[in-house]
């Protein structure tokens, strides 16, 4: 009895898949139809109503020539600008101001002091410290 039920059910399965996706592109037929017919009658509509307009006269008007004053220039429209008007700011294209000059340095006390602390803490020798003092006295000393 089971072997039976079971083929009949898969039968009823298929079929009532067959159905509904038939019922569907019924349904997306027959709304396709609709959506060309309406548009079918929105073109024919368009179509008579320009139909209409040809041989038609023209509007008043049509074809004359503008009154006067009509895309004529505004008041003041090829006149020199007024004094001042579009002018460079002042100093405009002229070269920048000189830089100040650098500083010459440390003083030479401020050097022999810098020598002197670095003596004392022992990152120079005696006879570094000689040397490099005498470079900054110039060679003397």
């Amino acid at each position: 009895m089971f072997a039976r039920r079971r083929p009949l059910l898969r039968a009823a399965a298929v079929g009532g898949t067959a159905y509904v996706a038939g019922k569907h592109m019924a349904n997306k037929q027959a709304e396709q139809q609709y959506t060309d017919e309406d548009q079918e009658a929105r073109l024919s509509a368009l179509e008579q109503q320009q139909a209409a307009g040809y041989g038609q006269p023209p509007p008043p008007g049509y074809g004359q020539p503008p009154p006067p004053g009509y895309g004529a220039p505004p008041p003041g429209y090829g006149q020199p600008p007024p004094p001042g008007y579009g002018a460079p700011p002042a100093g405009y294209g002229q070269p920048p101001p000189a830089e100040p000059e650098p500083a010459a340095g440390p003083s030479i006390a401020d050097q022999l002091n810098q020598l002197v602390e670095l003596h004392k803490q022992g990152a120079l020798t005696d006879e570094e410290f000689a040397t490099a003092k005498a470079s900054v006295l110039g060679g003397s000393g």
